[in-house]
């Protein structure tokens, strides 16, 4: 897999690229710390991959995405961002990138949303997942959450377990685990990165505020 890394800090890079390289499946890291660079090295060799800060000079990262994914559509995209403000999170999600990471968070995790991400999967930061599923907006058919499964849903999402979540709303542990079904039920997943792709493919990011 060809990685492509963007960023305008220099050092940051060649960490990154120190990092990913030593990766199995991983044959090639470049990097560029413009978004001129970086177009450039696209139109010479397609990457499989890019990994994009938001923060660049000259057009910016989101903005950067929107022209990759218009004219390259086959590669995938993941944000390595300072940014945790929901605002920010909505639009870099618009451009229909595949991962969001925080550049606070562990090695692992970039080193994971990358093996997700090339698998054809979603991958995003567990701060990022809160924002959106906190703020999730779902459509008014037979998913719909009642407000209960909501309150469910928030505990869950907070590592909350069964016994803790019955004590919190003043249910019983088993109706609690009643409730985690039909939340998995009603949006056809099995995890909360499911609960997130599915918020994704029903435009209901725009919930963000």
């Amino acid at each position: 897999m060809k990685i492509l890394l963007v960023d305008d800090h220099r050092i940051l890079l060649d960490g990154l690229k120190f990092l990913i390289q030593s990766q199995p499946g991983i044959s090639e890291v470049d990097t560029a710390d413009t978004v001129e660079g970086a177009l450039a090295k696209i139109r010479s060799e397609i990457p499989d991959l890019i990994i994009s800060d938001i923060s660049i000079p000259e057009i910016g990262g989101i903005a950067f995405a929107q022209k990759v994914k218009s004219l390259y559509p086959q590669i995938r995209l993941i944000f390595l961002s300072m940014h945790d403000e929901p605002y920010r999170v909505k639009e870099a999600l618009a451009t229909g990138a595949e991962g969001y990471v925080l550049k606070k968070a562990a090695h692992a995790e970039l080193l994971k949303a990358i093996e997700e991400v090339s698998r054809g999967g979603m991958f995003f930061s567990m701060a990022i997942q809160k924002i959106l599923i906190q703020r999730m907006q779902f459509p008014e058919d037979e998913r719909i959450l009642t407000e209960r499964e909501k309150e469910v849903l928030t505990l869950i999402f907070d590592e909350f377990s069964n016994k803790e979540i019955g004590e919190k709303l003043h249910i019983s542990e088993r109706t609690v685990e009643t409730h985690r079904k039909n939340i998995y039920q009603k949006t056809k997943t099995n995890s909360l990165v499911g609960l997130l792709k599915f918020a994704m493919e029903n435009n209901l990011v725009g919930g963000l505020s």
